[in-house]
């Protein structure tokens, strides 16, 4: 692990894509970058709803803050005169959360934590519980922020020379720093060279759109490539790491992460390359047994057949699109957390972390 002379010699994120003042919380829509970066207001949890939805906010950890901070702004909203009223309100609001997408376990995990902190508070004037609804939220967020810090100092000694990354793993998608890209941020911080092949990500164009625009704000060198020249890379020689993030990791290891990471992870193998998976232990579902329990969410066919806005293929052309697929834990060269590295075997030694 880094020592604490490496943490104090961080940078501040080079990019947060949520910011909360005051009661008002604002986001930036990530559907409009990279050609504008433009922040939106969060007025009620119907906003918070849709901007997860609609992937105006996106990446686990980030769906989880703004899942938090939605509970805030539903207990702000909450018209209930005593604590049973209010909390069934919150329990509500909970549940409705929960259905804007069900891949990713952040967002259960952090509309659920609020939820149990006013349940367990003991407290029984709504005007209190409505304040401890946005500390909570507050400190997910700020618990975010160091959490990522650490996951990308222990990252960035795995890394060095070229790496190959898939989707958008930064600050877009937590609250600062990010997981994957995390710990390309430290290892460049610490002084390592870094150049980062990054995967277009199809059909939404996350890591063309997204990563490419944290990299060039970071001062990163970094290549767009095609989902499908990631094999003529990778056969190259010249990868030291993949290195990706995960929506959910069941309690065997098994990974859920965005559609094409699978196809990734069998070439990384194939052509001897480690496959690093980075995540918050609050991404581990130690209540999932395996990948084949995760949820898939599915979307909307015309994300394939079109581009940007523009039809892609003739009219009436069916598509199927997963927005996730499942990783197989033995393809997992480790897990890096913000407690370190983790390694096979993983069904014993990712349920070290249940508790910590």
């Amino acid at each position: 692990m880094a020592t604490p002379g490496a943490m104090a010699s961080i940078p501040p994120p080079p990019v947060q894509p949520l910011r909360a003042r005051g009661g008002r919380v604002e986001i930036i829509d990530q559907t409009l970058l990279p050609a504008e970066e433009r922040w939106i207001h969060l007025a009620t949890i119907e906003d918070v709803w849709e901007a997860i939805r609609a992937l105006r906010i996106r990446g686990a950890p980030a769906i989880g803050i703004a899942a938090g901070y939605g509970m805030a702004i539903a207990a702000e909203a909450s018209t209930a005169a005593d604590r049973d009223a209010f909390l069934a309100d919150m329990a509500t609001a909970r549940d409705y959360l929960k259905t804007s997408r069900p891949t990713g376990v952040n967002l259960a995990w952090a509309a659920e934590r609020v939820y149990r902190v006013l349940a367990g508070s003991g407290l029984e004037r709504v005007e209190e519980l409505r304040r401890l609804a946005w500390d909570e939220a507050r400190r997910i967020f700020d618990e975010d922020i160091d959490t990522c810090r650490r996951i990308g100092l222990a990252g960035a000694e795995l890394l060095h020379g070229n790496v190959l990354t898939h989707c958008n793993t930064g600050g877009l998608a937590t609250g600062g720093y990010g997981t994957a890209l995390a710990a390309i941020y430290m290892a460049h911080a610490l002084g390592s060279p870094i150049h980062v092949y990054v995967d277009e990500t199809r059909p939404l164009l996350q890591g063309a759109r997204l990563t490419t625009w944290e990299l060039a704000k970071a001062g990163i060198e970094a290549t767009l490539i095609a989902d499908g020249a990631a094999a003529t890379v990778l056969s190259r020689g010249d990868v030291g790491a993949v290195i990706v993030g995960a929506d959910r990791v069941a309690a065997n290891g098994d990974v859920a992460n965005k559609i094409g990471t699978l196809g990734v992870a069998i070439l990384a193998r194939y052509f001897g390359v480690p496959f690093y998976v980075a995540m918050p232990v609050s991404t581990i579902d130690f209540e999932t047994p395996d990948g084949a329990s995760i949820p898939i969410e599915e979307r909307d066919p015309a994300e394939v057949t079109t581009f940007n806005g523009v039809p892609a293929s003739p009219p009436g052309t069916r598509a199927y699109n997963p927005a996730f697929d499942v990783t197989p834990a033995e393809l997992v060269t480790a897990f890096i957390t913000e407690h370190g590295v983790i390694r096979p075997p993983y069904t014993e030694n990712l349920a070290r972390l249940r508790n910590r």
